[in-house]
This record gives structure tokens, C-alpha cells and sequence, in this order.
């Protein structure tokens, strides 16, 4: 089969290769898919590069990137039902704790891995479910409902921040988002209310258009940069569910403010919820598109054989949108 690898850590052009490797054999429990996409995301980049705190090497031999994809399952190993066989699937950490992702053209992984795809769901649009939709939907919903609260996120124009906005109004809450100007008339459409991020008193520009009221839950992308922000809006026995803090990795806290509030604040890292954590969030998930109230934006479709070109746009940030690979 073809594979996108690597074998060591470094630009995506130096690094990232074309190889031919044996189809996996699937093993009990597991099923094979042959995949038609592959989710590039900005996890997998940082992996490629070597960035994640700590790691100063690549965790195995040969690795093949990328955890999230979609395909149609092509074999099953014992335990798995065979009617799984031909079934529509997106893939949830593919290359989380694994040496091989899903820029190649077949996977094996689990069963519980493959999640079956709606039929109105295209195989580009099923690439962007793992880290991005699953992220968005526990941030919003992993603390239960939000029908009649006031939900922020934080940075609505991104990936995840687009469908948590749309997650929180299909759910029935109050939107508010934050964004670039250029992103606000898109952001407006789906339902929410918009500020500028770059604001000096963006808090009193939110509680203002609150009439004073505070947020119940903020989604938030950038939890160091935005904490006095947050700690201003944030409403007594509220939620921060942060995914990112990019811009200031070593925060120091407003603790006080946060503490006498109660405030919970639930880190998110979307590889490592717990089962049934994850079994909500792909039932929050799979309803919302059933219901079919959540537009994945796509910003750029490539052949596999262009990888590393999908790296290097995402670093770039020049993107509006998913990137994906066909496969």
C-alpha cells in the first residue's frame, strides 16, 4: 500500500515520504479500512516537527501521521461483526500512541475507532470528526446540556471554535464568539453574537451586550492570554473548557477571582477522554449531523502524494478551513 512516513523529526519536505508498505493484517478485535481521506491538523504538524514538550525523538522506528480519516471498512478480525464489512466509517485517534496514521491507504485499529458515517456525510467531511468535532462537542456539551445558557467560544472562526459555535446553537444556547473582523458576517449567519478578540475591553463589551449577565461556559482556545477576560465574564460555579493556550504556555492564574466563583476549569485533550466521555461526545456528534445543523468548512483537498505541501499550509495559517487528503 502507499504511505506517507517519517522516520525522523524536521521539515515536512525533508521528512515526509512516499513509501510502500504491505497491507496491515487485521488482528481480533480490529478492523481494516481503506481509507478515501486523511485529516491533516495541527496536532499532526507539531508531532512531525518534534514539538510536543519533552520528545526528542520520534516514539517508533517508522511512523505514518495523521489520527484522523475516513473510509469504508474492508475486513474485520475475530469478535467483529461481519456486517461491519462495506460500512461507512471516520477514524478516531488513528496515530495517538501508534506508530501508523492515516495517510496511508489502509488502517487497522479497534473497532470502537471506526465509527460508522451518515450517508449525507462526505468522506472529506468525515476526515475533520476526530480531533476537531470531538474536541468542539465535549467543550461544549462533555458537562451536560446547554439548552438556555450563554456559551463563549473563544476564537469561533478556527476549526474547532466553528463547530463549537454551531454545537452550542443546535444545542440551544445563547452564542457568543470571538473573532477576527474578517470572520464575523460568516460567524453571524450561524447564529452567534460577535466581538473582536484584539478589543482592550472586550469583558465590557460582553457583559454589556449581557445586560451584566455572566457566561455559564467558555470554550476557550487561548486559556493564558484570555484568563482575566474569562475570570471578568465567567459566572459563578461556571466551566472554562479550554483546548489550546498557545500564545502563553506558562499562564499565571487569576486564582482568587477564579476560586470565588467556584469556577471549574476541564482541560481538554481530546485524545485521552475517558469511555464514556467519548462515547457522549460520538452520540452528541452523530446526532448533530443526523440532524444534519453542522457546516464543515473545508478550506483545501489534496492527493496524498502532497503531504507535505498540506503541512506547510497549515503552518503557514494561510487557510480558511479543514485540510484534507484523498486518497
Amino acid at each position: 500500500m502507499r504511505a506517507i512516513t517519517y522516520d525522523r523529526f524536521g521539515p515536512a519536505s525533508e521528512v515526509l515520504t512516499l513509501t510502500d508498505l504491505p497491507v496491515p493484517t487485521v488482528a481480533p478485535g480490529e478492523v481494516l479500512v481503506r481509507l478515501k481521506t486523511s485529516g491533516v491538523n495541527p496536532s499532526d504538524i507539531r508531532a512531525r516537527a518534534g514539538g510536543r514538550p519533552g520528545v526528542t525523538k520520534p516514539p517508533f522506528p517508522q511512523i505514518i501521521p495523521h489520527s484522523d480519516g475516513a473510509g469504508v471498512v474492508e475486513a474485520v478480525g475475530e469478535g467483529v461483526d461481519a456486517a461491519r464489512i462495506g460500512q461507512r466509517v471516520w477514524v478516531w485517534n488513528g496515530q495517538w500512541q501508534r506508530a501508523f496514521g492515516t495517510a496511508a491507504d489502509y488502517i487497522t485499529l479497534p473497532a470502537e475507532q471506526a465509527v460508522e458515517l451518515p450517508d449525507h456525510v462526505s468522506f472529506e467531511e468525515g476526515a475533520i470528526l476526530g480531533i476537531p468535532g470531538l474536541t468542539a462537542v465535549h467543550a461544549v456539551l462533555g458537562g451536560g446540556s446547554v439548552a438556555g445558557k450563554t456559551v463563549l467560544i473563544s476564537g469561533g472562526a478556527g476549526t474547532v471554535g466553528r463547530i463549537a459555535v454551531q454545537a452550542a446553537k443546535a444545542s440551544g444556547a445563547r452564542v457568543l464568539t470571538t473573532a477576527r473582523p474578517a470572520a464575523h458576517a460568516d460567524l453571524k449567519a450561524l447564529g452567534a453574537e460577535v466581538f473582536d478578540y484584539s478589543v482592550p475591553d472586550l469583558a465590557e463589551q460582553i457583559l454589556a451586550a449581557t445586560n451584566g449577565a455572566l457566561i455559564d461556559r467558555i470554550v476557550e482556545v487561548e486559556f493564558g492570554k484570555n484568563a482575566d477576560t474569562n475570570a471578568q465574564i465567567i459566572a459563578e460555579r461556571g466551566t472554562i473548557a479550554a483546548f489550546g493556550s498557545a500564545l502563553d504556555m506558562a499562564p499565571v492564574m487569576p486564582f482568587y477571582p477564579l476560586m470565588f466563583k467556584a469556577v471549574n476549569i476541564d482541560l481538554v485533550l481530546v485524545y485521552l477522554l475517558a469511555a464514556t466521555e467519548r462515547q457522549a461526545a460520538i452520540a452528541n456528534l452523530t446526532d448533530l449531523l443526523d440532524r444534519k445543523v453542522l457546516d464543515l468548512r473545508i478550506a483545501e483537498v489534496m492527493p496524498l502524494e502532497d503531504c507535505a505541501r498540506a503541512h506547510d499550509l497549515i503552518t503557514s495559517g494561510a487557510r480558511a478551513g479543514s485540510v484534507v487528503l484523498t486518497i
